[in-house]
């Protein structure tokens, strides 16, 4: 091969000198092949695939700050390009990096777009790669658990929640964010589950249980007391996307109603006096055309309710199971729960959430809303004028639900 001049390319076959340091390199005579290379830096014809072969050179010859000169600059012509950012986290992982090397792991992994077909070479690195981001993920999380478990504080009320943000952190779990589908008060708080003791009402609302229960086991003799609870109508929010879920008409989950968008439904609270009685000394969300609505919710066997977001979050659903032959959760957010036969939970239905019954028999609750305790009465009050301001500009009566 022609001797190289730095002030003449023309003496230099790059394709030619690149193609003997690969051939070098590949024989396993990494000096050879960095005397090619060289060549090529030297007169500024060096592209990518060469500065990473110069890595792989080096860190065969021991020559850890070079290598990673090396690869450094491969990234810098290349960009995101896994199979040297894969070299480059090798190399910092036997250098002991290992925060460092965590990391171009995962750039590794984060570089193959979705869906992309790799060969049967590449498809081994790739999972060897994400082993990799797993090992290091599970050394850290047991480093993190093991301080906080050791931590003064380890038994504070905080504890759920730092522990759910290692969750987040490690991708356990996801964020839910509170994402109303009508009217978001900014500043609440997302809680899926509000802790029942706080509310003074529950515990005398949950002695009335068996009361309730024998109620609702008379009307449900009536077969067609009970409604598809997602009944059709264009107007109705989210109507086309419980359509497509397969809710809509859909008597898997239906509904018997003893106060509907703020009105009594006088004919079905003449069967349930005892019901209606309990329910007077639980503080129900009034909302013109809205609020209150009482029901009991019917969920027959192996009925799915698929994930939803409720439309204000201003207020609370409120469950009081009566009918419960077990394998029935509810999922609100990270957190799935089975209901109890008269245990009361409140929960926040702005954050996504879905049901299952997988039990053989019918399942089915009460359901009303109350007011988000956080929300004081002149807020509760002017939200009040917002809806009756928007009633009295369209002139219509509002589709809404619970």
């Amino acid at each position: 091969m022609l001797t190289v001049n730095s002030n003449n390319k023309s003496l230099l076959d790059p394709k030619a000198t690149a193609q003997a340091g690969f051939e070098a390199l590949r024989q396993a005579r990494p000096r050879e092949a960095l005397s090619h290379f060289d060549q090529l830096v030297g007169v500024g014809v060096a592209d990518a695939s060469v500065y990473c072969a110069m890595a792989i050179a080096h860190h065969r010859l021991n020559s850890a700050v070079n290598a990673s000169k090396a690869i450094d600059q491969a990234l810098l012509l290349a960009g995101a390009n896994f199979q040297m950012l894969l070299l480059k986290a090798d190399m910092l992982a036997e250098q002991g990096a290992h925060r460092e090397a965590s990391g171009n792991y995962l750039a590794a992994v984060r570089s193959v777009p979705s869906g992309e077909q790799l060969s049967p070479a590449l498809l081994t690195e790739f999972e060897r790669a994400k082993r990799c981001c797993d090992a290091y993920a599970d050394e850290w999380e047991a480093s993190i658990r093991k301080r906080l478990a050791g931590s003064a504080a380890s038994a504070s009320a905080t504890t759920s929640r730092v522990s759910d943000a290692v969750d987040i952190l490690f991708g356990h779990k996801k964020v839910y964010p509170q994402q109303p589908r009508y009217f978001h008060l900014p500043g609440l708080a997302a809680v899926p589950f509000f802790d029942p003791a706080a509310f003074a009402w529950v515990a005398e609302l949950e002695s009335h249980t068996a009361g309730i229960r024998a109620e609702l086991e008379v009307v449900m003799r009536d077969h067609a007391a009970f409604k598809p609870y997602v009944e059709g109508n264009p107007n109705r929010p989210n109507a086309v996307q419980n359509s497509q879920n397969g809710m809509l008409n859909n008597p898997d989950w239906s509904a018997f109603y003893l106060w509907k968008a703020g009105k009594l439904v006088a004919e079905n609270a003449a069967r349930c006096p005892n019901t209606v009685k309990a329910l007077e000394a639980v503080p129900l969300t009034h909302i013109p055309n809205r609020s209150p609505s009482v029901l009991f919710s019917l969920l027959r066997p192996g009925a799915h309710i698929p994930p939803h977001n409720g439309l204000i979050n201003t207020r609370l659903i409120v469950h009081l199971p009566l009918i419960v032959p077990g394998q029935c959760r509810l999922r609100v957010g990270n957190e799935t729960r089975e209901w109890q036969a008269g245990k009361v939970w409140l929960f926040d239905d702005t954050i996504e959430h879905e049901a299952w019954n997988d039990s053989a028999e019918t399942r089915v609750i009460l359901i009303f809303e109350v007011s988000r305790p956080d929300v004081s009465e002149a807020e509760h009050q002017q939200i009040s004028s917002v809806f009756e301001a928007l009633d009295a500009h369209s002139g219509q009566t509002p589709e809404w639900e619970i």
